[in-house]
């Protein structure tokens, strides 16, 4: 064979640093991002956060996007909700433990009694039940005293089972209620009879077989009405509440609100500071210096337009998709859930001219702040079913047809799965029991046995 030489084009796309960096910053979530800004302020001297200025905190967001708001029109009012908390804060981050350990201290243990309450204390979960039996506590506390027994480590548990949440350490379900029950006052209507169904029947409380209850404790219905009422107080996970660790928060990235007849999309300023390359230093790189430090100067110059760049593109995109969103669910703003209107990741690309893994990536873990609340933007992403007039109808409004129809339904005679499929049919939406099944699961709204409850 004769060698040769042969010419050959072709083309190839090359993700060059720029727009490896962009994509990255794309798919942050609001605190990911400012972690990542920080980092960058922190390691680039030629970077530099500009200080918040007066005005409108929205506003201030629409101008470090470097565009206008974007708007829809509607025509109807709402409110807004600038002010309002992003996070509920009504939970403690003190731990179970150190609560039950802060009891402890105040209920003068002896030395050896300490040690046993502390085993005890280690060996409860999270949600407030005591993991190990007796014998094995005991084993543990032999090798710190050798005279230990059984007895004292009962009766210490005793003890710690009345601190405060009421009736933590219990072993079960049953001796957790118990606990509970005998703390209540002798004259409590139908006390006797709650302990009684609680030690014997707790099975048929827990698959709400009322029926079978009535006949084998022969109390009347009445009755069994004021058990239940009596156990709703009690509370059978009494670690809930007890988080031991930091809340999570959720920090909107796009703020929608009303402003006369339009639905306004926002930036959120917290999410997006303005940046700026420090003139001081790049007025440095111009004067008498050595080439390594004009060198140094000019690459963080760089670096520093390439990120700002990065982030202003970042917050067109999400300005876009956001804006996008808000077009094609304004009846959701107007009304809630059960106007949603199906809408797939290839809607909104078309529409923008963008790529689906694009609006993908900008849509997980961002959160739009709305009057409705605050909702991720993969919320308002949802299949759709057939309507009886050829439209069509969101699996997410769906949802919240089902969620309504429940919480309207009468207590005593609950709808099942086929007759939540016949109402919804009624509107116009046929859906088959199977699929109300699995959307009911889903919103985590129990079977129509287990709703019943005795009027």
């Amino acid at each position: 064979m004769k060698p040769g030489l042969q010419l050959k084009f072709s083309q190839n796309l090359t993700m060059t640093p720029q727009l490896q960096q962009a994509i990255r910053l794309l798919q942050l979530s609001s605190l990911e991002l400012q972690h990542e800004i920080q980092d960058a302020l922190d390691n680039n001297p030629l970077l530099e956060q500009i200080e918040d200025e007066p005005g409108s905190i929205w506003e201030q967001a629409n101008s470090a996007a470097g565009s206008d708001s974007y708007s829809a029109g509607t025509s109807s009012s709402a409110g807004t909700a600038e002010e309002d908390d992003y996070v509920y804060q009504g939970e403690t981050n003190e731990s179970l433990h150190d609560y039950l350990r802060w009891q402890m201290r105040l209920s003068h243990f002896s030395p050896v009694d300490e040690q046993i309450a502390l085993i005890i204390i280690d060996a409860i979960n999270e949600s407030g039940y005591l993991t190990q039996e007796i014998p094995e506590i005991l084993d543990a506390a032999l090798a710190i005293d050798e005279t230990i027994t059984s007895e004292e480590v009962a009766v210490v548990l005793k003890r710690i089972q009345h601190f405060d949440p009421l009736g933590v350490a219990a072993r079960s379900v049953r001796e957790c209620l118990l606990i509970q029950l005998e703390q209540l006052s002798a004259d409590t209507p139908a006390l006797a009879a709650a302990k009684k169904v609680v030690d014997q029947h707790l099975d048929l409380l827990g698959k709400h077989d009322y029926r079978t209850l009535a006949r084998k404790t022969r109390y009347s219905e009445a009755v069994i009405k004021q058990i239940l009422d009596l156990l709703q107080h009690l509370n059978p996970r009494p670690g809930d509440g007890f988080t031991g660790g930091t809340s999570e928060y959720v920090i909107p990235d796009v703020q929608v609100r009303k402003s006369g007849d339009r639905w306004v999309v926002e930036l959120n300023p917290n999410t997006a500071p303005k940046l700026r390359v420090n003139e001081t230093y790049a007025a440095l790189k111009n004067s008498p210096c050595s080439t390594g430090d004009s060198q140094y100067i000019q690459q963080h110059i760089q670096e520093a337009r390439w990120f700002i760049k990065s982030i202003e593109s970042r917050n067109e995109t999400l300005v876009k998709v956001a804006h996008c969103i808000v077009q094609r669910q304004q009846a959701f703003f107007e009304y809630g859930p059960e106007s949603m209107k199906p809408m797939v990741l290839s809607d909104v690309a078309d529409s923008i001219g963008m790529h689906e893994s694009t609006v993908s990536r900008v849509t997980t873990q961002k959160f739009m702040h709305t009057p409705q609340g605050v909702f991720e933007l993969k919320y308002f992403f949802s299949s759709h079913v057939s309507t009886d007039d050829g439209g069509e109808c969101s699996s997410t409004a769906i949802r919240a047809f089902i969620k309504k129809l429940v919480a309207e339904e009468n207590p005593g005679k609950p709808l099942s799965d086929s007759k939540l499929a016949t109402l919804l049919a009624d509107q116009g939406i046929q859906v088959a029991r199977r699929t109300v099944a699995k959307y009911r699961e889903s919103l985590g709204i129990p079977a129509s046995s287990q709703r019943k409850v005795l009027l």
